[in-house]
């Protein structure tokens, strides 16, 4: 397993990059640190957060994944230079704490940065668009963090092609730091988004591409094949909109290659991420250590061009 370059950041990750929505929501403190040293233990680096994670669970506010992360690395004591820390900005905490404006940028950062009890941030996202900042306000904060070593990288999340050319069009006019990462919603289901002309942009302008849903809400593990299987589920619900013909038809592919494989349906979605040219790596959450185990897996795994096409093929 070969770490990729994640774009023009300097960074390198591996193939995998774990899901940090589920610190402090369903995985507690304990099981979050179990799960953060069988990953890195398992020789892979890069943990993805944001700021807003898990304020949507009962009695959260915000930064409780963030937290989590922190006391973690303070207490295993990991060198700091082996795990890439990928969190964001711009989402409503409430009490106008929300969007790109220099002004709040500047203290978000300094919060995240104490929850994650470190010196500096190594990719930094906007995590959603905001229509009432401009662009060169957004780039001029991130240029005032970059040069103060704050934050290493930075990138966007949920932008589409239009969008990111804007952005990108105004760091080449004004010399400010340009994205230079994106993070898409894209899985076997949810294709149309990134596939395209986004997709096109970022290998043009050699953006890496770290993928978020990259199992479509657990629906591509295989667990939810009916309506009575997300009854009662914390993330069932939003599993629903993909028990359809397409879904069925892409578990049936999963399955198919799962087999000839001896793997899980949730490796080998994964896995076709991985092989998708212009994805960097794909996000994924566990909170087992069962499902950890089955998504380091598919970076490991190579599937053949026979494979790749029935997945696609069914996905279209």
């Amino acid at each position: 397993m070969q770490n990729r370059s994640l774009g023009r950041t300097g960074l390198a990750i591996a193939p995998l990059v774990f899901g940090g929505n589920v610190f402090g929501w369903t995985a507690d403190k304990a099981t979050s640190f179990a799960l953060l040293d069988q990953f890195v233990d398992a020789g892979f680096n890069a943990i993805d957060t944001a700021d807003v994670y898990s304020a949507w669970a009962p009695g959260n506010a915000g930064g409780e994944s963030e937290t989590i992360i922190g006391e973690w690395m303070k207490r295993s004591k990991i060198d700091r230079d082996r795990v890439v820390i990928v969190t964001k900005v711009g989402s409503d905490l409430g009490d106008n704490r929300k969007g790109l404006s220099a002004r709040w940028i500047a203290e978000a950062v300094e919060a995240s940065l104490t929850r994650l009890q470190t010196d500096h941030v190594d990719l930094y996202l906007s995590h959603w668009p905001d229509a009432g900042t401009p662009y060169e306000e957004t780039l001029g904060a991130y240029d005032r963090l970059l040069k103060a070593g704050k934050v290493r990288a930075i990138g966007a999340s949920n932008l589409d092609s239009a969008q990111l050319r804007a952005a990108l069009d105004v760091s080449a006019a004004t010399g400010l730091p340009r994205y230079d990462v994106l993070q898409p919603e894209y899985n076997l289901y949810d294709r149309d988004g990134f596939d395209g002309p986004l997709r096109n942009l970022c290998l043009s302008e050699e953006i890496g591409v770290i993928t978020y849903y990259s199992l479509a809400s657990g629906f591509l593990t295989g667990k939810y094949r009916s309506h009575k299987d997300i009854e009662g589920k914390t993330r069932g619900q939003a599993a629903a909109k993909y028990l359809d013909g397409r879904g069925m038809r892409i578990l049936g592919a999963l399955d198919a290659v799962a087999d000839a494989t001896g793997s899980t349906p949730a490796t080998i979605a994964l896995a076709w991420l991985m092989a998708r040219k212009g994805v960097t790596a794909p996000i994924a959450s566990a909170t087992t250590p069962e499902q950890l185990t089955a998504l380091t897996k598919a970076a490991r795994l190579a599937l053949s061009d026979e494979m790749i096409r029935m997945l696609s093929d069914a996905s279209e």
